[in-house]
Parts: C-alpha cells; structure tokens; sequence
C-alpha cells in the first residue's frame, strides 16, 4: 500500500498540513474530525500575513479592523491603529467558517475526510522505525451513535488541540493552559456601527488578573470573552466584568452563543516521538500577552508537513525522529522563538498588577509603539527602530510603571489563593 498519514483534528493546523500532504501522490492522507461545524471559541483574529500567505479570500474574513481601543483599569482608553497603512487591517473570522474552508480545500486537494473521534492510539511495537500505528476512532461518519473502527498508518500529525489525544499517545507531558470564556452577543444596528472596523481589549483584574477581556467584531455580531489560568474557577465572574466593562455598547443584546475552551500557555515537553509530531495548540503554540495561535497553528502544520514529506522522498521513505526535529522543529523555533520570548516578558511585566496594567494602556499611546506592535504582528517578524529608539521605550517603560505605582487611585488586585498556578504564570 502507499505510505499513510493520519492527521488528529481539523482545525487550521491539521488542515494546513493535510493540503500538503495531500498533494504527494504517494501518500494516503486521512482527516480526522469529530466535529466539521465546530466553532471554538476563539477571538478569531488574523495577521494581514496569514490572509496573503495562505490565500484567505475576501468571504471568510468577516470585518477588517483598522482601530483598537486599548482600555485601562482606571477607564483610560488608548486609541490605536494610526500607523497602519490604507490596505493594512486585521482581519476578523469566525472559526467555523475559516475551519471549514482550510479543511475543505485540503478534502478538494485529496485529503480524505474521516467524522470520528480518535478514542487511541496503539505506538509501534518496540517504538519501531518501521512499523505501523493503529489508529482506534469512532466513526460517526454524519450519524449521532457512531461505529469503533481501526486504521493502520505510518506517519501521525497531532493537530488535536490543548487536549490533544496525541500527545498523550506519545507521553508529550503536561502544560498549563489558559481557560478563555467567549459570549457572542447580537447587538443593534448602531452599537455594531461603532464597531465596524473597531475592536476593544481590555486590562485590570476585574476582567482577568493575568490576561485581558475583549470585544471583537464579527459578521453581524460581537464576540465578547476574557481568559485566566491563575483563577480559572472564577472565570464566570470575570466574564460578567467584561460585560459590565463594555456597558451600554453592548446593552440589550442577545447572547447567541456560549463558549469555553482550554489554551496552553507554553511548548509541550515533548514535540516529536518517532514518526509522531504535535501541530498548533496541541504543541502549545500559543503566544503569552496577546494569546494569538491561528496563524502559528496554520503555520506550524504547514511547515511540518512540508519537512515530512520532503524527507519521505515522495511516499518512499519513512523519515526518523531526529530527522523531523532538526527540519520541522529547528526550524520552526528559528522563526518564532523570539515572539514568544519578547511575549512572555511582556506578559510578565505588564499583567502583574493593575498599575502595570495603567502603564501598559499609557505605552500604547505611543506612536513608536503602535508602528513595531502592528509590523510584527501583521507580519510575524519582531521588528525594531534601532537600538537608541529601544533604549528610549525601555526608559519610557520604567519611567511610567513607576508613575501608575506611585498612584493612589487605581484599584488595588483582588486577592485569590492559587498559589502553584500564579508561580507559574507570573513568576511570582
């Protein structure tokens, strides 16, 4: 038979990497998916780069937001998207629809789809080079009480999520994660005009004490969440703060839909076993601060499946573990190490107290500011002007964190017990 690649989950990263296998004719490429109308919870927003990069057309992308309103503990809002150019936007999706259509065009491109649940995974014996996994699934196939099935295949993508059944099948061990609580709420025709090519973020721990709360326009309706791995049992509480936060902008509307999904925080221990590899969230590549993962989802099953079947020389060759590491994962780190680094300082310096947070917001007036957060996050490259230019940020950092720490009118963080969580959060 010809070479098979399972690929667990259809979301962007398993179905970026499906369109490419797909597209090796020696290689038998399967799809799993529970559920082919899922629509996770999710902000849904994409860099200007994932739209050109991977061919996103015009129907998918609900609204093109060009403003952000960053808003503080104290209700100081920082206006910003000035330094964007006329034809730079971010763009704004609802996961079922964008899902759909990666997934779709890798089925158009050969991908076969398969409607189950992986229920297990049966390694190859001895951890083989050459032998095959078994793939244990429930195939529903459309129908509500769904068949157990097998399926033999050499090659497995992990592209199943923070609870990836995968990375359990390989012992990838354990991350923290983020909790992220969504409502998606029907507004009036007037209160969406205000939001037609605006969204809002924002910071105190009334809304999350070590994230921030949002509201994000979609295609006739706002998507309104908030996220926390420190107090995740108080999740509810800090979703009606963002509601209250929002007021009469959102007043009257009707929630639509309801949704709660777990985010990791950091790279999995383990990425690749053998001819295993984990993709997307189940890899854990989420970033800190910002909490984006579509496009490194989408990116990072692309790229591995590039580099497997690269090294398949055309169906014919099995590739090693240390093969998929120093093409998939060396590569990957390369690019986007450094994002995740600078990310995860920022998390820990601006979420750590609501006068960090005040300061923050203030950092955000700044023009210089504005310009490198938009270029490197439309286009996922850590951009700079210049080393006197950073050592003047870096000045005008410390000079505000001191300013909102010697006020007396911001609100003091609410005390929670969550001690291990908050260690690793934080840093504290």
């Amino acid at each position: 038979r010809k070479m098979r690649v399972a690929i667990v989950g259809g979301g962007p990263s398993g179905s970026c990497a499906a369109e490419i296998f797909a597209q090796e004719p020696n290689i038998d490429t399967y799809i799993f998916e529970r559920k082919m109308d899922n629509a996770k919870p999710c902000g849904g927003a994409i860099p200007l780069c994932m739209i050109e990069e991977f061919q996103i057309p015009e129907e998918v992308v609900d609204r093109k937001v060009r403003k952000m309103l960053m808003i503080s503990p104290t209700g100081k809002e920082a206006p910003i998207g000035q330094t964007l150019r006329d034809d730079e936007y971010i763009g704004m999706t609802r996961r079922e629809i964008l899902d759909g259509f990666l997934r779709d065009r890798a089925i158009k491109l050969g991908a076969k789809p398969i409607n189950g649940l992986v229920t297990g995974i049966d390694l190859p014996e001895g951890n083989s080079e050459t032998k095959p996994y078994k793939i244990h699934y429930t195939n529903y196939n459309g129908q509500k009480v769904g068949t157990p099935e097998e399926l033999d295949v050499d090659l497995i993508i992990g592209a199943d999520g923070a609870n990836s059944r995968v990375a359990k099948a390989i012992d990838a061990g354990e991350y923290n994660y983020a909790i992220a609580f969504q409502e998606r709420i029907r507004i009036n025709d007037q209160q969406m005009a205000f939001y037609e090519e605006l969204a809002e973020m924002y910071v105190g721990d009334d809304v999350s004490p070590d994230f921030y709360g949002w509201v994000f326009p979609k295609y006739d309706h706002v998507g309104v969440g908030t996220g926390t791995v420190v107090n995740r049992p108080a999740i509810k509480q800090y979703q009606n703060a963002i509601r209250e936060r929002a007021g009469k902008k959102i007043e009257g509307g009707k929630i639509i839909k309801v949704e709660a999904h777990p985010i990791p925080e950091h790279y999995r221990p383990k990425r690749v076993l053998n001819r295993a590899a984990l993709v997307g969230d189940a890899a854990g590549y989420v970033t800190k601060c910002s909490g984006e993962g579509i496009y490194f989802a989408a990116k990072s099953g692309r790229m591995a499946a590039e580099a497997i079947t690269k090294l398949t020389q055309g169906g014919t060759v099995l590739p090693t573990q240390e093969e998929i590491e120093d093409t998939y994962l060396r590569r990957y780190d390369q690019l986007y190490g450094p994002t995740y680094a600078v990310l995860d300082v920022l998390q820990q310096v601006f979420y750590r107290s609501n006068p960090a947070r005040e300061a923050f917001v203030e950092m955000c007036e700044s023009e210089y500011v504005q310009k490198v957060t938009f270029d490197s996050y439309l286009y996922k490259k850590v951009t700079s002007g210049g080393p006197v230019e950073d050592l003047k940020l870096l000045f005008n950092t410390v000079r505000s964190l001191v300013k909102q720490n010697l006020r007396s009118d911001i609100p003091k963080d609410a005390k929670f017990y969550n001690p291990v969580e908050s260690l690793q959060r934080l840093g504290k």
